[in-house]
């Protein structure tokens, strides 16, 4: 079991138009764990999983939680009124754990700094040292169950799976389309994906 990435993203100009054309969701904090990569393929990883998260965090509405299926990959994103939290797992971290572990890394990001995420406009470029740790310590799935408890809106609030990412995209968007227009990758990660792509080993850094 394993968690890759945690990222947490101010949604709220996304959430504030059903357009695919709304503005993209502003990175607050983030931490990967990319060390499986090879060295040169590092760069595109992370790359790559803040474009994922971008955009998954775009199509999660308000109050709402879903998991994205990528081959043998889930992205699990909560959006709790506009500042959303994702988790980038292998398909073995059981999804209660997944979600109670972004409950809680939006509660701690909240206590930190209160509201003003919701101004903050361009993204963060600093680690958050506790979001850091989080991706470190979570790996186990048992510790998160051994810290907190399951909130009970997890139990009564219906999470989504989505099967693919493109079943989250709207109609008529591709991923390929939103790779090739991406700001988040470079022509060097866009050439990453493609070849990936080609030998069937697409978006395992998810």
């Amino acid at each position: 079991m394993r968690v890759t990435a945690l990222v947490i993203l101010n949604s709220s100009a996304s959430s504030s138009s059903s357009s695919s054309e709304a503005a993209d969701p502003v990175v607050l904090a983030n931490a990967t764990d990319v060390s499986r990569f090879g060295y040169f393929q590092r760069f595109a990883a992370r790359e790559f999983i803040l474009f994922v998260a971008r955009t998954v965090a775009k199509r999660t509405p308000p109050d709402q939680r879903q998991s994205v299926q990528h081959e043998e990959y889930k992205v699990h994103s909560y959006n709790r009124n506009d500042l959303c939290a994702l988790a980038f797992t292998d398909d073995h971290y059981p999804v209660r754990s997944a979600f109670s572990l972004l409950n809680q890394i939006l509660d701690e990001y909240q206590k930190a700094f209160g509201e003003s995420w919701r101004d903050v406009k361009v993204d963060a470029t600093q680690p958050w040292l506790y979001l850091t740790e989080a991706l470190i310590k979570f790996q186990d799935p048992a510790e998160v169950d051994k810290l907190f408890k399951i909130q009970r809106d997890l139990d009564e609030t219906k999470i989504i799976l989505h099967k693919t990412i493109e079943n989250l995209l709207d109609r008529g968007v591709k991923l390929d389309d939103l790779v090739e227009k991406s700001s988040d990758l470079s022509a060097a990660s866009q050439m990453f994906y493609k070849q990936a792509k080609k030998t069937n080993q697409c978006c395992t850094m998810l």
